[in-house]
Parts: structure tokens; C-alpha cells; sequence
């Protein structure tokens, strides 16, 4: 069991360690193509907290925020290959912030084909996120061995 587990969650992670690494090597001075793609989505997002909430976002450079995501994924995914629940909180993390800006399916009428296309990925991300969930769950839900109490030996 223990090595189906951990190959399992090597195959998880290795969606989030080749795209931080696929990030890292494209990022080079402007942050590559990840930002580009990242920087209008952000501030639609941005536009839609400040319309709703009222709330004026913070602004910050674009490469810092992609820093970060890549740390959180390629960070978490290494912990998460040895079951570190560490890891697995800095996933759901990357997901939990990342998966509303980036597959912004609810900006898209529904006869679009790029509705479809960020709608697979938010549900895609979810799935993760579940898993993640799951993850967490049975890890917190196995109790420690109790102690064997010693026998006391009978001596007559």
C-alpha cells in the first residue's frame, strides 16, 4: 500500500511541478508567457472585487504574484510526493487563488467556445482541490497506534 500511495501522489504532484518548471524556464526579465496571459485576467478580476466589495486591490507587479504561485505549486508538490500535509495546504492554496482568476468561465457568454474551454479548467482545478480535500481527510482521519501496554508478569 505504501508504495501505490507514493507513486500516486508522485503522478498528482507532477502536474505541479512540471508547470512551475515550465514557468520557471519561460519567466526570464517580464515573466514570460505565464504573465502575459495572467496580467489581463488579473485585472478583470480585480475590477469585479472593486464593483462588488467595494474593495480597493492592493496593487503588486505581476511577476511578484507569478513568483509566488510558482513557489506554492512547485513548494507544495515536492512536499506532497512525502505526504506532507504542508504540502498539500500550499496546494490548495495555489488552487484556491489562482483557479477564480485564471479560468474565469463566469466573464464568457455560454455559446463561446472559450467559456467551455476555462470551464474545463476551473472544473479540472476543483478536482484537484477535492482531491487535495480527500488527501487531507484520511491523513487527519488515521488515529495514532496506541501504545501496547506492557503485560505485567504474574509471579507467584
Amino acid at each position: 500500500m505504501g508504495f501505490i500511495s507514493f507513486a500516486g501522489r508522485v503522478l498528482f504532484s507532477s502536474i505541479f511541478i512540471l508547470a512551475a518548471w515550465q514557468k520557471i524556464n519561460d519567466f526570464g526579465a517580464d515573466g514570460g508567457s505565464a504573465a502575459k496571459s495572467m496580467e489581463p485576467k488579473l485585472l478583470l478580476f480585480k475590477n469585479h472585487v472593486t464593483t462588488l466589495l467595494g474593495v480597493q486591490v492592493p496593487e503588486v507587479e505581476i511577476k511578484h504574484l507569478l513568483m509566488v504561485a510558482i513557489g506554492l505549486e512547485g513548494i507544495g508538490g515536492i512536499l506532497f510526493i512525502f505526504g506532507s500535509t504542508l504540502g498539500a495546504y500550499l496546494l490548495l492554496i495555489f488552487l484556491a487563488s489562482v483557479s477564480p482568476i485564471m479560468h474565469d468561465f463566469y466573464n464568457y457568454e455560454m455559446t463561446k467556445p472559450e467559456y467551455v474551454t476555462e470551464f474545463i479548467q476551473f472544473l479540472k482545478n476543483l478536482s484537484l482541490f477535492g482531491a487535495l480535500l480527500f488527501f487531507l481527510g484520511m491523513k487527519n482521519s488515521f488515529t495514532k497506534k496506541p501504545k501496547k501496554k506492557m503485560s505485567k508478569s504474574k509471579t507467584n
